[in-house]
């Protein structure tokens, strides 16, 4: 906008006809004006910009002896603009507002038809680009909103097996103390203990499953795996970097939902250093936990800026929507010296943020 402003003025300056000198400035004013609340309003921008070089066209259709505006390049934002804020009837309108304008400024401008080919295209590119950036934009947020929704789901099924176990015991233990109450009271009073202790535990994951509002899609019965599968994931894949696993800590009686978290976090990024970091010999991943929380750390000694790398997938934010929905904190980025670190904090619990 300043240099649209500034190049008004020299514009002024150098005119020859200097009676047209104030009217310039002012259309020029008005389409820099414009230029602040093009996303806001672009419609209305487009309408008023080029409303105003309309009729400045017209005037000088009138007068006859005048030029026109040569500092006007920015005006090219504003079709940009138009497609790439405006909605589908604001942009129709938008463009048939600078179609009309289009040409009328050519006419008055004695120019061949090469150059007005160029001067149509200048506009409808500019507008080209507006909508296939708001298309990219519009994809990507969808994408992202699908990686969520698709950790949402999978936490949920982790979630609805963990239920389904406890449950189940509940059933058994409840048959078996129905079983011994004549014969062994005090076993029953046992049996009791077990049931209100497996009950908690099932209201507990069904909190949370509530919480992250599951898909309604068959469950996967097949066993979850957590903290102490994470060994699995130690060794070295061929062609890639040595993986090693330290556990330390309070680690036993985690809720299912943190154990199944904590590894497909590690999993997750020690496919990323794999996959993107390049040089990379050693990728470390430490879990420690103490009364109330767990911390998990996935460190690698790959090339600076790019470990982790994945700016056209969705691994992190999937990633860090998981870890979110138990009310944990994720962080993903270079380390100060070399690599890539990832960081995740989760509750014991696994309460929903």
């Amino acid at each position: 906008m300043a240099v649209l402003v500034s190049g008004s003025f020299v514009e002024m300056l150098l005119r020859e006809d200097k009676a047209w000198a104030p009217l310039v400035v002012s259309v020029s004013l008005v389409v820099a004006a414009c230029l602040l609340w093009r996303r806001t309003s672009p419609l209305a921008a487009v309408a008023v910009a080029f409303g105003a070089l309309l009729a400045f066209d017209i005037a000088r259709i009138v007068a006859v002896d005048t030029t026109g505006l040569q500092s006007i390049a920015g005006v090219l934002v504003l079709p940009y603009a138009l497609l790439r804020w405006g909605a589908g009837r604001e942009a129709a309108l938008g463009l048939g507002i600078i179609l009309i304008w289009l040409p009328v400024t050519l006419v008055v401008d004695p120019t061949s038809p090469a150059e007005k080919v160029a001067g149509y295209s200048f506009f409808l590119f500019a507008a080209a680009l507006g909508a296939a950036i708001r298309y990219h934009a519009k994809t990507r947020i969808r994408d992202i909103d699908v990686a969520k929704a698709r950790e949402r789901e999978q936490l949920a099924r982790d979630l609805h097996d963990t239920v389904a176990h406890h449950v189940s015991g509940i059933v058994i233990q409840a048959q078996a103390g129905r079983a011994v109450a004549t014969s062994h009271p005090e076993r029953a009073t046992e049996v009791l203990a077990v049931i209100e202790d497996a009950a908690s535990r099932t209201l507990t994951e069904l909190r949370t499953m509530v919480g992250v509002l599951r898909a309604s899609e068959g469950a996967d019965f097949a066993p979850r795996p957590g903290v102490a599968d994470l060994g699995r994931l130690a060794g070295q894949a061929e062609g890639g970097p040595q993986v090693d696993v330290e556990l330390s800590g309070e680690l036993d009686d985690l809720s299912p939902a943190v154990g199944a978290t904590l590894y497909r976090l590690a999993q997750e990024s020690i496919t990323n250093a794999r996959r993107h970091a390049r040089h990379a010999t050693l990728v470390t991943v430490h879990v420690d936990g103490d009364t109330e929380r767990v911390r998990l750390t996935v460190d690698d000694d790959g090339d600076p800026s790019t470990a982790g790398g994945t700016t056209g997938g969705y691994g992190l934010v999937g990633m860090r929507e998981r870890a979110t929905l138990l009310g944990g904190t994720f962080q993903a980025g270079p380390t100060a010296a070399r690599g890539w670190r990832v960081e995740a904090m989760l509750p014991r619990i696994g309460d929903t943020a």
